[in-house]
């Protein structure tokens, strides 16, 4: 009985040794999810809550700018007659299509410029040229190539998200650890070898930062587009609002370009992450 004893008020005493450290680690758990999660909507939520307070108060006329809760209503209303979603799949569509060109022909053309110094120096002078061309400034001249048609909304998407690309993948393949590049020489690798094993594994997550970045631009690029030439998607839905004077729609149309290119964009760093656990300056 007295070693039973005993041992249970050893017991007893590391439990309340261990109670102090487990409280500690369990707020350090909570710290570091409210951190994670709730510190990014601290500032929206701030931001929307100013906003209906001046709206309500009449500092900012409606006309002008809705108030949330009326913009919400808007949303819901859109949301389920259909309309908001028949718009936004006419949009990922187009931009689906453009940004898997442009980046396809980024990666292709990134890939030959970064590997040979005689490709780069013949194109110098074109990309150099071509580059600095603004997205918007090649809309009429493919309406006037290609109509308005599909066909000028995919090739000015493809267009934008082309240059993000290929300069990532140059700079990915250029910047391949050199030392591999020896070893790889050294244990008489093919080219081919070489490119699939060595520089193009070295060169992801470069090549993911041009994919995430074109596919931004290729939804600037779409809703040019719309904005100009189209019966339909996004841009269309927010040029016919600003003729109705409907200013509710249009910045449903706004937010709705913007947690859609949120939940891509996260979508690109969760394949990032799961292809690329090796690198470890991948954040979350």
């Amino acid at each position: 009985m007295f070693e039973r004893s005993t041992m249970d008020t050893v017991n007893l005493e590391i439990v309340e040794a261990d109670q102090p450290a487990r409280v500690a680690l369990n707020f350090k758990r909570g710290s570091a999810w409210c951190r994670y999660y709730l510190l990014p909507l601290v500032v929206p939520a701030l931001i929307l809550l100013t906003w209906e307070l001046l709206s309500r108060r009449g500092f900012i006329r409606p006309t002008i700018l809705p108030a949330p809760s009326a913009i919400w209503l808007t949303f819901k209303e859109m949301t389920l007659s259909g309309e908001l979603f028949t718009h936004l799949k006419t949009s990922l569509v187009r931009v689906f299509q453009g940004f898997s060109l442009g980046a396809g022909l980024g990666i292709a053309a990134g890939v030959m410029i970064g590997l040979s110094p005689t490709v780069e120096r013949a194109l110098v002078l074109v990309t150099g040229l071509l580059r600095p061309i603004p997205i918007i400034a090649w809309v009429p001249v493919l309406i006037l190539w290609m109509g308005i048609d599909e066909s000028s909304k995919v090739t000015v998407i493809a267009i934008g998200s082309f240059w993000p690309v290929l300069l990532s993948v140059i700079h990915g393949i250029r910047n391949t650890d050199r030392r591999y590049l020896e070893v790889a020489r050294v244990l008489e690798k093919s080219r081919l070898v070489l490119l699939t094993k060595v520089v193009l594994p070295s060169a992801l997550p470069s090549i993911f930062t041009g994919l995430r970045i074109g596919i931004g631009i290729a939804w600037m690029s779409v809703i040019g587009a719309e904005l100009i030439a189209a019966s339909s998607g996004i841009g269309y839905m927010i040029m016919y609002a600003r003729e109705l004077s409907q200013p509710d729609v249009m910045l449903v149309g706004v937010i709705s370009i913007g947690i859609t290119g949120l939940v891509i964009d996260y979508a690109l760093r969760q394949v990032e992450s799961r292809l690329l656990k090796w690198n470890i300056n991948i954040c979350g």
